[in-house]
């Protein structure tokens, strides 16, 4: 499987473009290769400049629910854009999407768009704030709300001191009011509120961790949270960029059955597009302006392409919620496969799936947290990922991030995928 073109482009890029990626992970560099470019993908599979076709279980990252390239998504980008693709101005589909939105997620009463997850997690935190005239915010280990300054703070072991900055450029002040506690432990979280009574604005969490591998919460975990943030009067944000519409119309609100005061959505409403979107009670979000006195905006927010492909896909999900009952045997059936090939091959490995989520750790179990994460032999992984991508597999270059399982899966790829990670376990045991 010859990479040449690929490697060529990385050469190039890393003469216009910081690392030679616009996002960090894509350089490839914690497998210890180079990235593949991508050509085009449809379906489930995905070509690279070279020709090499891979199983695609990235997938934009997770957006692509249906596959990629729907036909019913490639007629709406040719129909809306024909029409305009940026107006500034007020369109019918951004009412549409909204009232879409709210619908599906009934913990939330309005919406506002936006451009981006981070924006949409640096909105609601602002909003939070705001609402509860309080500055500081509880964050957990291991869980990104994207690039925003106040949540780039280091994931130590001091669940409840201040943190310093994880990235030069953001000042120590920014992130004094945010404090870190462990995911999955209520204690923590409890010690912090009685800590700073009345000072903290409110918690955001993912309510599935799936930015540190895929690790889900224990039983009680986010019932707890949403009982210590109503006693004490502070905000319950959950950023459901990753899990929002993928676990479910409801996300993971609706398959753990707690409603949060607020939560966050990104690129999945926008079919992969760029977009983000917040929403809240409506007490909350009639503090954004120009409603009220928080201030947000952007000339982008509410994109018409965006909206109009989310739209569509928000619909197909709605109108055919077998494609979650596809979505959770698919992932069911790698899940067992996977199992089965750990058991044979005898590696220690933890394996997690929530719905159409998975992951698997190179250390041994439970993982329920940044500290049993922290210890994933990532040097076997790069390993296991070397020999999946030979064997035309592509999954996230990273051992901390998840897998994203599609309508577009078919039962041979998944029997492939089995396959190939039965071999691939044995070269990570090897390394």
């Amino acid at each position: 499987m010859g990479t040449e073109k690929s490697a060529a482009l990385f050469e190039e890029a890393l003469r216009y473009i910081p690392g030679g990626v616009n996002s960090p992970v894509r350089a490839f560099r914690s497998v210890g290769t180079h990235p593949i470019f991508v050509d085009r993908a449809q379906g489930s599979k995905l070509w690279d400049c070279d020709g090499n076709c891979y199983i695609d279980y990235i997938t934009s990252w997770g957006p692509m629910i249906l596959g990629h390239c729907p036909e019913q998504i490639g007629q709406t980008i040719s129909r809306v854009a024909s029409k305009g693709t940026s107006f500034g101005l007020p369109t019918s589909v951004e009412v549409e999407m909204a009232r879409e939105v709210t619908q599906a997620y009934p913990a939330i009463d309005m919406v506002r768009m936006v451009n981006s997850g981070t924006e949409a997690t640096m909105s609601a935190i602002r909003v939070a704030r705001g609402y509860t005239h309080r500055d500081k915010i509880i964050k957990f280990e291991g869980c990104y709300h994207g690039h925003n300054d106040g949540m780039l703070v280091s994931c130590g072991s001091g669940a409840l001191t201040f943190q310093v900055p994880t990235s030069p450029g953001v000042p120590a002040a920014v992130v004094q009011d945010t404090i870190v506690c462990r995911y999955n432990d209520l204690r923590d979280v409890e010690a912090a509120f009685a800590r700073y009574p009345g000072q903290i604005a409110g918690v955001i969490v993912e309510p599935v961790a799936a930015n540190m591998g895929v690790v889900p919460p224990k039983e009680g975990f986010l019932q707890g949270l949403r009982q210590l943030t109503a006693e004490n009067g502070a905000v319950l944000i959950f950023d459901e960029v990753i899990t929002g519409f993928r676990l479910g119309l409801g996300g993971a609100s609706q398959r753990y059955g707690v409603a949060p005061d607020m939560a966050c959505f990104g690129k999945i409403i926008g079919a992969g597009l760029p977009v983000g979107a917040y929403g809240g009670r409506r007490e909350i979000m009639e503090m954004v302006s120009p409603a009220g006195p928080v201030y947000q905006a952007g000339t982008l927010s509410g994109n018409p392409l965006a909206m109009s492909l989310g739209l569509e896909m928000l619909r197909e999900l709605k109108a055919h919620p077998e494609i979650y009952t596809r979505l959770e045997e698919k992932a069911a059936c790698l899940e067992a496969g996977f199992a089965q090939n750990i058991a044979q091959v005898g590696l220690p490995c933890t394996l997690t799936r929530v719905g159409s989520l998975l992951c698997l750790f190179f250390t041994e179990g439970p993982v329920e947290g940044y500290d049993q994460v922290r210890h994933s032999d990532t040097k076997k992984f790069a390993a296991y990922f070397a020999s999946m991508l030979a064997q035309g597999v592509l999954i996230a270059p990273s051992q901390f991030e998840a897998m994203f399982v599609s309508a577009a899966h078919t039962q041979e790829d998944l029997e492939h995928t089995i396959a190939a990670n039965r071999i691939a376990l044995e070269a990570a045991a090897q390394a």
